[in-house]
């Protein structure tokens, strides 16, 4: 068992977690996720570490309540355990020592973008912040991000906070004024990520995502996290799951990512008519 030694309510659907998981933070690095489960008849899912303590042994993650697991998670308390948090999985980013990376997060995304361009920061690479949200209540992790950037731009899509805009139109702004900028690094929803991609595909500017596709066991055995890049079938969970962004098929992966829409929004149903945690079929 893993217990919660701190949470935090960061929007009203995202929540923080810090949880003791001494060997998972001894090896954890940027870029890599673990697997959850809240309880023994409950799904796996995937969550990229957000932060970890190897001396205090402990990891951070950052839940958003969509489906009826992130809900039940979202309930737990601190004190309260996790059944099953395994990892460290996948590969580490890959964390370069020079040069300038703009490192972009929408949304829930800017959670597993924060420990990258710490990393990166640490080692003494210009770093510049591009974090978005539909709206100023769902902007997360700004002072973290400001605290490991150089320069930091905040969007939102209705203009109640920062920019009025998307995350592409400070990076657009960026690449046309004829800026050096050596890699750009984007995490958060797909169509976010398919943007980015097409906003730095005309300049050839090395652009690198965070897919995250359905995933059950996390070690390639299930294949169900399958993505195609570069016309070949990879593997997210032992492959990635950090990719070359002009290489994913978006497309592809969108429609797989909506596969069991339908059984979610049932399990959310059937989780709320019972009550909630503890109550569902």
């Amino acid at each position: 068992m893993f217990k919660i030694v701190r949470k935090q309510v960061l929007t009203p659907v995202t929540k923080l977690f810090e949880v003791e998981a001494p060997l998972v933070a001894r090896k954890a690095q940027p870029g890599q996720f673990v697997i959850v489960r809240v309880r023994p008849e409950g799904e796996r899912i995937p969550l990229t570490v957000a932060d970890f303590d190897a001396k205090k042994g402990t990891v951070t993650i950052i839940v958003q309540e969509v489906g009826m697991t992130t809900q039940l998670m979202g309930q737990l308390g601190e004190g309260e355990e996790f059944l099953d948090f395994v990892g460290p999985l996948g590969k580490p980013a890959e964390i370069r020592d020079a040069g300038h990376v703009v490192c972009v997060g929408g949304g829930f995304g800017v959670a597993p973008v924060f420990p990258i361009a710490r990393a990166l920061f640490k080692k003494g690479v210009q770093v510049t912040s591009i974090i978005g949200a539909r709206s100023k209540d769902l902007v997360i992790l700004e002072a973290e991000m400001k605290s490991v950037s150089h320069r930091q731009f905040v969007t939102t899509d209705d203009g109640s906070y920062g920019i009025h805009g998307l995350v592409t139109d400070p990076l657009k702004k960026l690449i046309e004024s004829g800026e050096k900028i050596d890699e750009v690094l984007a995490i958060g929803p797909m169509v976010m990520m398919r943007a980015v991609a097409e906003t730095t595909r005309p300049w050839k500017l090395k652009t690198l995502v965070s897919v995250d596709p359905i995933m059950v066991d996390g070690t390639g055995m299930c294949g169900a996290c399958r993505v195609e890049v570069g016309g070949k079938t990879r593997f997210a969970c032992v492959d990635g799951p950090i990719f070359d962004a002009h290489e994913v098929d978006f497309n592809l992966s969108a429609k797989r990512s909506k596969m069991y829409m339908q059984e979610q929004q049932r399990a959310v149903e059937a989780c709320a008519c019972r009550g909630g945690a503890g109550k569902c079929r």
